[in-house]
């Protein structure tokens, strides 16, 4: 693997990069976007091969990681070739993040197919409230899609929870078991100002990351654990069981001094910073030099510049980022 070429203004190398494939998606869950979508027209989304081509010119300029998202990935035809593709490319770390639909009969492929991990969402274990949180979820198949993800032999799997106080906060201590028992790592994320929503407000539902620990050591020793995931997680473990309890604070704890990530969406703007709109469009650079990377690369280098120091989010429910998080991916 080349040393990265991508670096900031900040000193901040750049090794991790994440691929939204779709911002198309089979649940609707409240955060993350509105009840009645209008997704993008297809000519505007990135084929597969500009995908993969994205891919292959990160890992040329020294990317270690990327991590596919959506919408939801599976929902893409054809995920699969990709996904084996860029399983070709060396990487360090490769991973994907899921809703859990599609598991039950999609885990053993994506495995077979170079996948490394799964970041798995997992909002409730409660079926109607689930349901609610995710509008058009069913609890069942998703957790057949973790016990299947298990069996399929993955070198990592992680639950994501984001907390809500009044819709799931009440349900952290039995997450925490359910992840023990399932010996799957859990990390529970702040909700981010990202997308116009009406369902519910922001500010008063914000749960912030002390809040979720402190009910934790309720009944959980936690210690800082010493290994670096390269993500914006701070992890902890627990003295009686093997599995990371990591926590998410874009608000309480900002990460961004040593953030090494950039997002690529869907239809093919290179993200910076999710809490930014500083972005490049590579899909012009892509299909305006259909057989010359030249550019492109120099296109990704060039971008760096554009990188902030911070993103800036409120923790009051105020919309900063009028993009929602299925164009992202988180």
């Amino acid at each position: 693997m080349p040393k990265s070429k991508l670096t900031d203004r900040f000193g901040r190398t750049v090794n991790y990069v994440r691929l939204s494939v779709t911002d198309r998606c089979d649940f609707r869950c409240v955060y993350c976007m509105a009840e009645d979508m209008t997704f993008l027209p297809r000519q505007q989304v990135l084929t597969l091969e500009e995908i993969a081509r994205v891919a292959r010119n990160f890992v040329d300029l020294g990317t270690e990681k990327i991590r596919l998202t959506g919408g939801e990935p599976m929902v893409r035809k054809d995920i699969l070739e990709l996904v084996r593709e860029i399983g070709t490319y060396g990487l360090r770390d490769f991973a994907m993040t899921t809703n859990g639909s599609q598991l039950s009969h999609m885990a053993e492929p994506l495995r077979k197919a170079g996948l490394h991990r799964l970041n798995i969402s997992l909002d409730s274990l409660d079926e109607d409230k689930f349901r609610t949180i995710t509008r058009t979820g069913r609890l069942s198949h998703v957790l057949d899609g973790i016990d299947a993800a298990r069996e399929a032999g993955f070198r990592g799997i992680k639950l994501n929870t984001v907390v809500m106080k009044g819709r799931n906060d009440e349900e952290i201590p039995e997450l925490i078991e359910f992840a023990r028992r399932k010996q799957v790592d859990i990390s529970f994320i702040e909700e981010m100002p990202l997308g116009e929503i009406s369902e519910h407000d922001r500010g008063l539902a914000l749960c912030t990351s002390d809040e979720v620990r402190d009910i934790i050591r309720k009944r959980h020793d936690l210690v800082p654990a010493t290994e670096d995931s390269g993500g914006p997680a701070r992890y902890y473990r627990m003295p009686d069981s093997p599995i990371r309890v990591g926590f998410i604070s874009p608000h309480s704890h900002n990460f961004c001094s040593t953030c090494n990530r950039v997002r690529v969406t869907v239809e093919g703007r290179l993200l910076l910073c999710l809490g930014n709109e500083h972005s490049v469009d590579l899909r012009r650079v892509l299909r305006g030099n259909p057989v010359n990377d030249e550019k492109l690369r120099q296109t990704i280098i060039n971008a760096m510049d554009l990188k902030p120091e911070r993103h800036h989010f409120s923790s009051d429910g105020d919309v900063q980022i009028l993009r929602f998080m299925n164009m992202t991916g988180g």
